[in-house]
């Protein structure tokens, strides 16, 4: 049976917080599988993607074990806080493995990665595009001594984009830190803009369960990776210098030619004060949905680099 408890940690910083964990372990023998979601928490279509995986597995079908904490950051998730924990300002998928000794984030990672993710031998992290934030759905995977298991997992998780980006790793990443560990892992990405939308806690589940076959814990065969799956060398992020509104000229999914125009950012008059345009030929991921944008905030992400699966 699936078994449900409250976890606490134990780090004075974390004190009157708690964790739902499902945990299930079948009856064959297999890898340990740690799932997470909510890393960010207004990310609801991962969240609630992996609450439903747990509460339908079927644990006969198990080869192995199964831990998942599908809300990783409570109190971003209670203050609707997109991309940040409310204690400290720190990206908490930008702070993995952790430190014990540092701000709340530091902490929070260090314990989540020591207590949960430490010791897998697969680690499958779903996210979406946050609050502000509308984003075509892919999967990343790090380079790492587990790199052609992570391929194969996130191939197999059937989304159109599979990236493993060499050249400018975000670094912090619960994926980067597992992988640096000696676990296979991804980061699985669909949803967004801080809605809960039942096309893409399906596409997360039907992910989920392929990339688990292929992984050799669920029963049966993964799904065959979609026609046009393509891989992505490179996820770049285009920021702007300076504050204003944020105009995008292109939306998810498009396609855009080096020196392509992708935005504009405007002043309060409605005057042109950054004009983006693309540096290189690729994918639009991901681009921030809000109007408003601070300094050095992020505008889109690119991927770069496309060729065939």
């Amino acid at each position: 049976m699936v078994t449900r408890r409250l976890h606490r940690f134990s780090s004075p910083a974390l004190a009157g917080l708690q964790w739902p964990v499902f945990e299930a372990a079948g009856p064959h023998d297999g890898p340990r599988v740690c799932l997470l979601a909510g890393v960010h928490g207004c990310e609801y279509s991962a969240i609630a993607a992996v609450t439903q995986f747990m509460r339908d597995l079927d644990v006969a079908a198990v080869a192995g074990s199964i831990l998942a904490v599908p809300l990783v950051s409570p109190t971003s998730f209670a203050t609707r806080s997109p991309f940040v924990a409310p204690e400290d300002g720190r990206n908490l998928n930008r702070s993995f493995p952790g430190d014990p000794d540092g701000t709340f984030t530091d902490v929070l990672a260090h314990h989540v990665f020591t207590e949960f993710i430490s010791g897998s031998d697969v680690l499958v992290d779903l996210h979406g595009g946050d609050m502000v934030e509308a984003l075509e759905p892919f999967v990343l995977y790090d380079e790492s001594p587990e790199r052609e298991t992570a391929q194969r997992l996130a191939r197999a998780y059937g989304l159109r984009y599979v990236i493993c980006d060499t050249t400018d790793p975000l670094g912090g990443t619960t994926s980067a830190a597992a992988a640096a560990a000696g676990i296979a892992a991804i980061t699985a990405e669909a949803g967004g803009r801080g809605l809960i939308e039942r096309s893409e806690v399906d596409r997360h589940l039907r992910g989920l369960r392929s990339a688990l076959r292929a992984a050799d814990v669920l029963d049966g065969e993964p799904d065959p990776p979609p026609a046009d799956q393509q891989l992505v060398d490179r996820l770049q992020w285009m920021r702007t210098p300076a504050g204003g509104w944020w105009q995008p000229a292109v939306t998810v999914g498009d396609a855009v030619a080096a020196g392509d125009r992708l935005g504009d950012v405007l002043d309060g008059f409605g005057d042109v004060t950054s004009a983006v345009v693309s540096p290189d030929a690729g994918v639009v991921l991901c681009v921030t949905s809000s109007p408003a944008v601070q300094a050095d905030g992020l505008l889109l992400g690119l991927g770069t680099g496309l060729r065939p699966a």
